[in-house]
């Protein structure tokens, strides 16, 4: 009975086991098979992500209208080959800023002509420059509404936002749109004070360029805004003005707002850049000194150029470097 009892024992168990088998079985060819289309699809997802993020980066570099920096004599030796005088002169003028300037790098800025706008902004924005004393002490976004109903100019419908000729009375609203994209980023760059969250933030707003135009609207008019006042001061024989004001409104072609803005402001950023008095305007109104390095200049007394030349010891510094008085790239020291 004893060995009948261990026989029906030994054979229940091996048939359940045989059944146990087949099912574990099932379910490690199950388990196997999950683990490999895993595997697979991760493997998938991952080369997807690497190749759409290297589209992005290449997109965000062609974008990108401020470059990363690069050396500043390899730029030279790449950009002034040749045994020609000017090559010559051009390659000592950059070994004179690598050596005594300590300049060691350059970041090339997109070759428009909203590049000494750009190439400014820039470096206010990547240095966590604040607003101008003034401007915190006003609402910018109501200067075009001010400038109509206040100073009562209604050729302000004839501005032109560079590239794009613009006319008519919706003129207001474009630029309350500039002023607002303007103020927003100044606003949320400033107040970033990690340096490489401040940095990649730049790197987002200059690949932009809708964006970037509307910035450099808004600094123009914030130009025209301020001739238009000074104007008035002088009619008015108010308060004195700065001498930057009477240099600009002494020219033939700037005698007054109305053609310093047809004949100026309308085509910076569609076929002119700012000239040196709209240059000292500019680090006024940011109150920001320009020290400027004019290449073509080396060996004279105007090779090194602050705008403007007469500034507050408060005022933040920022450099340019040019070869042509045109275009404008920025020094990294």
């Amino acid at each position: 009975e004893v060995r009948s009892w261990t026989t029906a024992t030994k054979q229940s168990l091996c048939l359940m086991w045989q059944k146990v088998k087949v099912q574990l079985m099932l379910s490690m060819s199950f388990l196997v098979a999950v683990f490999w289309y895993c595997r697979r699809l991760y493997s998938f997802l991952a080369q997807i992500l690497k190749r759409w993020s290297n589209y992005l980066q290449r997109k965000l570099i062609r974008n990108l209208s401020v470059l990363t920096e690069v050396d500043l004599l390899v730029y030279s030796a790449r950009e002034w080959k040749g045994e020609t005088k000017q090559a010559k002169h051009m390659r000592e003028a950059y070994e004179e800023l690598f050596w005594s300037c300590q300049i060691k790098y350059l970041r090339q800025v997109r070759r428009d002509n909203y590049c000494v706008l750009r190439a400014v902004l820039f470096q206010i924005f990547s240095q966590g420059i604040p607003f101008p004393s003034w401007m915190k002490e006003r609402d910018i976004l109501k200067l075009p509404e001010k400038l109509l109903y206040s100073q009562g100019c209604n050729w302000i419908q004839q501005y032109s936002f560079g590239p794009e000729r613009y006319t008519g009375p919706s003129v207001f609203g474009k630029l309350r749109k500039c002023m607002e994209t303007l103020k927003a980023n100044w606003t949320e760059i400033s107040a970033t004070k990690d340096h490489e969250e401040r940095g990649n933030m730049c790197n987002t707003l200059f690949s932009d360029e809708s964006k970037e135009h509307k910035l450099y609207e808004a600094i123009k008019f914030i130009m025209l805004y301020e001739v238009v006042e000074a104007y008035e001061q002088i009619k008015n024989r108010e308060e004195p003005i700065h001498n930057l004001f009477s240099l600009l409104l002494a020219r033939d072609s700037s005698s007054d707002p109305l053609s310093f803005m047809m004949n100026h402001l309308n085509s910076i950023g569609d076929s002119i850049c700012l000239d040196q008095v709209e240059l000292c305007l500019l680090g006024y109104l940011l109150e920001v000194k320009i020290r400027v390095y004019r290449l073509h200049r080396f060996d004279t007394e105007e090779f090194q150029v602050n705008y403007p030349d007469e500034y507050r010891r408060e005022w933040n510094e920022i450099s340019l470097l040019t070869e042509d008085d045109h275009y404008y790239h920025i020094p990294r020291f």
